[in-house]
């Protein structure tokens, strides 16, 4: 049974009352509750035993202080100790005015400890137990050299605690001591905000780590620390320091305004962040060294002073759909034998190379985007990196160069916009390239310097405002089905002594196919200029309109030349056609139709140099399932290629399932990858509003919706993404993110189709399989659509099929009773080949 001692100064609290708190607590037995009275009480406590001290009239009431020259205030001996609503002062800034020995246990709440630290200490080795102590809306100010420290075998938690006003760390974890705060407020500390040393464990939640003088978080030794929700602001050096063989885990934590990096991991530690963003470090936004490593995913690097990421030494960093925008250095720089992955990632606006590989760097890109910066990818080691599916635009200087001596391999890069040549190759580089393109860039669309011999395959280059390949002397190479269209120079410019071989390589309006100096020795097999085939020192056949090289002569001089010729563009009278003969859909035909006409004239006014008038090609299909709309959306993509809208015209279909993904960090890389499949065509997402569900909540539709809305704007001219579902809820998808209803402009509804059109659909699939309906077969039919049900189950244009499988599974059985059936008798399909409507 708990007895309640009370504790008053003389002449107060009656009968029975203690008039020091000592004096309580040595009266009490464990369990006890001591309650003070109002006031300052000037002493040095011990508890010894499990006793409850708590402030009669609540928190600020009652305060204990150490005598002056001696600390602490209160030394915590025995376990289950607890102290509420009360203020403790220690006499020595510099000393512990809160003290827990090794084994005991403490409970501080809503208590306030001042000019001195908590210090709790737990046995050395595991055998001896663990101290346990508990923080729950305290506050601790003004202490010298920790605020609060806890050492070997501590079991400790902080909610709702301050830390404040330390000259020194905030707080301090050694040897095997463990922390959990939730809700921790760190503020204005002249060292570290929280050190951690030894083999101690931190799993900090919802916290704020502000103004420190040195670091926000730093880990030393074997510690380990696990962040999530949480902000380090200000700090005086960098904002999480790793070193040794440290382990740190974060969690959609905000770095901001470090005076120097914003991620330090050194040595052997390793730092794994996701959801995380670091932005306005003083140095670098992550910087790992040593043979440390640092995983990245759905992590945001903003303004940098330095690199937004460096790394040195023989350290690793893996980032996966991570974003870097501005700075003053290079996005990412690897430098020494460091090794760099980077995945769907984003560099944008940073004031040197996107991504820089220097000395023995490897780095490896993958469906990554760099914009804006001054040259996009540079490449200076000769360890082998790796490019593909990446995209670089608007680049002030080179798009990707390739230093003297360093080896790479690009597969499906695109390089656009280039203010000076698209890709460089310097001497003695060992390039390849696999597919890609590079368009409008200010100078060539490829230079290769002298002593360099890459091999090219399937590169387009198209509009270069020079040539499209450029060759200094003595270089070489092999080019192998290389596009080249719109160049203002010559497309191929060959100098002295250079040596390339072109194979299948196919030149369009160019002002001159190919240009060479003396000397030049370039090896042409197959290729043409304008349908011609060109043959080094043998001019091309001039055309009407005056190019060179224009036209074969004629076809057989062509033949002869060994020109194989190209796959034939799809006429747009033809596609159209294509369209107006499908069943019914007038009202659609009609929308494209217009779409069409609008768009040849955005084309003609381009070609005329006037300026395009804002036009969104996404689309809205908003229809029940079977109404075409899958059918129309890929004619749409093969109309825009036939405008030159578009660069391949195919559709990708995805779903819900295809987009997002079942984890953390999943659903922005998967939507990305279908995204990229789609590149110079057509997305077509079925469904559509199921990303934006009634009820999203922590939904991930959201974020694919928001890396949509992104990748729609940063590949704005070369896809179109079609979002189809049903009338009733598409308005609510386009409703679900801003940027949706700014790109989707148009809508086209697709209509329930009448059962005269879903006759038409039976009867154009009998005819593709030689099939033919008998008259009442075909009044029958007529009869089953108008009696259907228009209900869920109705598949429209689905349906209309399932009855023709169905029709020919019948006629089959049928047919198969007759001992020699006639040829009419194998194609026809009678009434009695259709399903009785009660089997629908």
């Amino acid at each position: 049974m708990t007895t309640r001692h009370t504790v008053a100064p003389k002449g107060q609290g009656g009968r029975g009352a203690y008039r020091t708190i000592g004096e309580a607590i040595r009266a009490a037995s464990p369990g006890d509750l001591v309650v003070i009275a109002p006031g300052t009480w000037t002493e040095n406590l011990v508890l010894d035993r499990a006793v409850v001290l708590t402030a009669e009239h609540g928190r600020g009431s009652v305060v204990i202080a150490a005598p002056p020259g001696e600390a602490p205030a209160v030394t915590v001996d025995g376990p289950d100790c607890a102290l509420h609503n009360i203020t403790v002062w220690g006499s020595d800034a510099g000393l512990p005015a809160v003290s827990v020995s090794p084994g005991a246990g403490l409970v501080l709440e809503e208590c306030s400890v001042e000019g001195g630290r908590v210090q709790v200490k737990g046995p050395e080795d595991e055998e001896g137990g663990t101290t346990a102590v508990v923080l729950r809306r305290c506050r601790l100010e003004g202490a010298r050299l920790a605020g609060l420290h806890l050492a070997g075998g501590v079991r400790a938690r902080l909610e709702d605690t301050a830390v404040t006003g330390v000259d020194g760390t905030g707080v301090v974890l050694s040897g095997t001591a463990s922390l959990d705060a939730v809700r921790l407020r760190l503020e204005r500390t002249t060292g570290s905000g929280m050190r951690l040393r030894g083999r101690s464990r931190l799993r900090l939640t919802d916290s704020v780590l502000a103004g420190s003088g040195r670091a926000g978080l730093l880990l030393e030794d074997s510690t380990e620390a696990m962040a999530g929700e949480s902000r380090i602001e200000t700090p005086g050096a960098a904002g999480v320091h790793l070193t040794g063989s440290a382990r740190a885990e974060l969690t959609d934590c905000r770095i901001r305004g470090a005076a120097a990096s914003g991620l330090v991991v050194q040595e052997t530690a390793r730092l794994s962040a996701s959801g995380c963003s670091v932005a306005d470090a003083g140095a670098n936004g992550l910087l790992v060294t040593g043979s440390a490593e640092a995983e990245l995913a759905d992590c945001r690097i903003d303004r940098s002073t330095f690199s937004a990421v460096h790394l040195a030494g023989t350290a690793v960093g893996r980032l996966a759909d991570c974003r870097v925008r501005g700075g003053s250095e290079h996005g990412v720089h690897a430098t020494g034998e460091a090794r760099i992955e980077l995945t769907d990632c984003g560099i944008t606006d940073v004031a040197m190379t996107g991504v820089s590989v220097l000395e023995r760097a490897v780095a490896t890109l993958t469906g990554c985007r760099v914009a804006g910066t001054a040259a996009g990818i540079g490449i200076g080691s000769p360890a082998g990196s790796t490019v593909a599916d990446t995209t670089v635009t608007g680049t002030k200087e080179i798009g990707v160069q390739v230093a003297k001596g360093a080896a790479v391999s690009l597969a499906g890069i695109r390089i656009s916009g280039a203010g000076a040549a698209g890709l460089v190759v310097d001497e003695g580089a060992e390039v390849t390239v696999t597919g890609g393109r590079v368009e409008d860039c200010a100078g060539s669309g490829a230079v290769v310097w002298t002593g360099a011999r890459p091999e090219v395959t399937g590169l387009h280059i198209d509009r270069p405002g020079k040539n499209g390949v450029f060759l200094a002397e003595g270089a070489g190479g092999t080019f192998t089905s290389l596009d080249v269209t719109r160049a203002g120079f010559p497309a191929l410019h060959v100098a002295k002594a250079a040596d390339p071989v072109f194979r299948h390589c196919r030149i369009r309006d160019c002002a001159e196919a190919l240009g060479t100096d003396e000397g030049a020795e370039p090896v042409l097999e197959d290729c043409t200029a304008d349908g011609t085939p060109l043959i080094f020192g043998t001019p091309a056949a001039a055309p009407a309109n005056g190019k060179p090289g224009a036209a074969p002569s004629s076809p057989s001089a062509a033949k002869a030349a060994g020109d194989s010729g190209e796959p034939e563009e799809e006429n747009l009278e033809d596609l159209l056609g294509e369209l107006h003969e499908l069943v019914g859909l007038d009202r659609v035909k009609q929308d494209v139709g217009s779409l069409v006409k609008l768009m040849q004239t955005v084309r003609r006014r381009e070609e005329a140099g006037l300026p395009a008038p804002p036009l969104s090609r996404h689309l809205v299909f908003a229809g029940n399932p079977g109404t075409g709309k899958t059918t129309v959306a890929r004619l749409y993509g093969r109309l825009l290629k036939a405008l030159g809208l578009l660069r391949r015209g195919h559709l990708i279909e995805v779903d819900r399932t295809a987009l997002v993904g079942e984890y953390v960090g999943h659903t922005g890389p998967k939507t990305t990858a279908a995204f990229n499949r789609a590149l110079g065509g057509v997305l077509f997402i079925d469904e559509a509003y199921s990303l934006a569900p009634a009820f999203a909540g922590n939904d991930f539709g959201t974020e694919a919706v928001a890396t949509l809305v992104k990748l729609m704007e940063d590949h704005r001219d070369d896809v179109v993404v079609i979002a189809a579902g049903y009338p009733g809820d598409m308005h609510r998808f386009v409703g679900s993110n801003p940027g949706l209803a700014s790109r989707f402009g148009r809508t086209l509804l697709f209509e329930d189709y009448e059962p005269g059109e879903l006759v038409s659909i039976v009867e154009f699939q009998a005819g593709q399989h030689r099939y033919e309906l008998t008259p009442t077969a075909r009044t029958e039919l007529f009869s089953l659509f108008e009696a259907m049900p228009r209900g869920e189950g109705f598949g429209n244009g689905r349906s209309a099929r399932q009855i023709f499988q169905e029709m020919t599974e019948r006629q089959a059985q049928r047919v198969a009773e007759l001992a020699a059936p006639t040829a009419e008798q194998l194609i026809s399909l009678e009434a009695h080949d259709l399903p009785h409507p009660a089997a629908r």
